[in-house]
C-alpha cells in the first residue's frame, strides 16, 4: 500500500499562483511515475503533469509554460507549481503514484483530491 497526502489547493484569482504538494509514504525511487490529474465538473479526469523516476517530466499542452512539476527526493514529495492560473484550471486535483510498493507489488494509487478554484 502507498498513502498519498495532498495539500495546497484553494481559491485564487485568474493570473494567480498556487503550489500543490503530494507526499508519498514510500521511497520516491519505488515509483515509475508520480504526478497530478484533475477533474472538472462534468468532465473526465485528465493528466496535468507527471514526473518519471529518472526525473524527466511531461505536461498537458494547456499547462505548458505555466505549470512546473518537481520533486524532493528526501521528502518523497512531488510539487506542482501553478502560475498564471485560468478559470479552465478549476477542478479537483488528484495526486497519482504508479510503481512497486514495499511488498514488491505493482500498483497505482490516488490521493484524496484537493480543490482548485480559479475565479474572480
Amino acid at each position: 500500500q502507498v498513502q498519498l497526502v495532498e495539500s495546497g489547493g484553494g481559491l485564487v484569482q485568474p493570473g494567480g499562483s498556487l503550489r500543490l504538494s503530494c507526499a508519498a509514504s514510500v521511497s520516491i525511487f519505488r515509483m515509475n511515475t508520480m504526478g497530478w490529474y484533475r477533474q472538472a465538473p462534468g468532465k473526465q479526469r485528465e493528466m496535468v503533469a507527471r514526473i518519471f523516476r529518472i526525473g524527466s517530466s511531461d505536461y498537458q499542452s494547456s499547462v505548458k509554460g505555466r505549470f512546473t512539476i518537481s520533486r524532493d527526493i528526501g521528502k518523497n514529495t512531488v510539487y506542482l507549481q501553478m502560475n498564471n492560473l485560468k478559470a479552465d484550471d478549476t477542478g479537483v486535483y488528484y495526486c497519482h503514484w504508479a510503481g512497486v510498493d514495499e511488498s514488491g507489488v505493482d500498483g497505482d494509487y490516488w490521493g484524496q483530491g484537493t480543490q482548485v478554484t480559479v475565479s474572480s
